[in-house]
């Protein structure tokens, strides 16, 4: 896929992952329909976009319900016509160990709450906000590309059942678009990023970040403009489909 105007939509867009890939597709000349739920940050990325190039329009919105998700791409489809990419990179955490165990007693259970509001977002919001751009791209007959941003942790992590299991899912969910979706020109991949350099990871004690890196073969935490580049090279190469790329510098053979 040529990037030159098309209509690129990236979930979780204000920060981290999701603001490093807007101006990553910006600096190609793509147009941004960022969605996010903290409006300033979201502000913010749409301006760097901007300063690169691009076009990039906020949306606010939760793609946890149903509603929001249409609602917004209707809006996005009012604003630019077409969706030609779709990035599914919301995401929350609400790590906890299944049962913790203090003193030979049961401490404390991971809540169903806890569960739930991980698999809502992490989960559920990047079935609807796919369904919803396959939906698009199929009525308009547009070629696409969708991506979900999944994790090393789908693998699974000590204390991320949620995450863990969502993470999963959605590398899972690629596939199988891929497979579905082929037929009507779009294309599905994942990426399972490492630990990367994120806002959330920088603001961890020095000592923490060594010991994480340490463990790492490259002995680094990736960038988040590594994991731009990866997302760009999936949405331009129109062979790539139905994998899931692993960007951990080796850390999970």
């Amino acid at each position: 896929m040529d990037l030159k105007n098309k209509t690129i939509v990236i979930t979780g867009g204000g920060q981290g992952l999701g603001r490093a890939m807007a101006i990553e597709f910006a600096s190609a000349g793509a147009n941004l329909a960022l969605i996010d739920l903290n409006k300033e940050p979201l502000n913010e990325a749409v301006q760097l976009c901007k300063d690169v190039g691009g076009d990039a329009r906020p949306y606010m919105a939760n793609v946890a319900k149903e509603e929001d998700v249409v609602a917004v791409f209707d809006a996005i489809e009012s604003d630019f016509g077409e969706v030609h990419g779709l990035i599914n990179n919301a995401g929350i955490l609400r790590d906890g160990l299944l049962i913790k165990v203090k003193d030979g007693e049961i401490d404390k259970r991971m809540s169903l709450a806890e569960w739930q509001a991980v698999i809502d977002v992490n989960l559920t919001g990047v079935f609807l906000c796919g369904r919803e751009a396959a939906t698009r791209m199929i009525q308009k007959n547009v070629p696409g590309c969708i991506i979900n941003i999944s994790s090393i942790s789908k693998a699974g992590n000590m204390g991320q059942t949620n995450y863990s299991a969502a993470k999963a899912g959605v590398a899972a969910m690629a596939t199988v678009w891929a497979k579905e979706l082929a037929r009507y020109g779009i294309r599905a991949a994942a990426i399972a990023p490492g630990f990367i350099a994120t806002e959330m990871v920088a603001s961890m004690k020095p000592e923490a970040l060594e010991k994480m890196a340490a463990g790492i073969p490259l002995k680094r935490l990736g960038q988040p403009e590594e994991v731009a580049h990866t997302a760009r090279y999936i949405m331009e190469n129109d062979y790539l489909s139905g994998r899931v790329i692993e960007l951990d510098a080796g850390l999970r053979i």
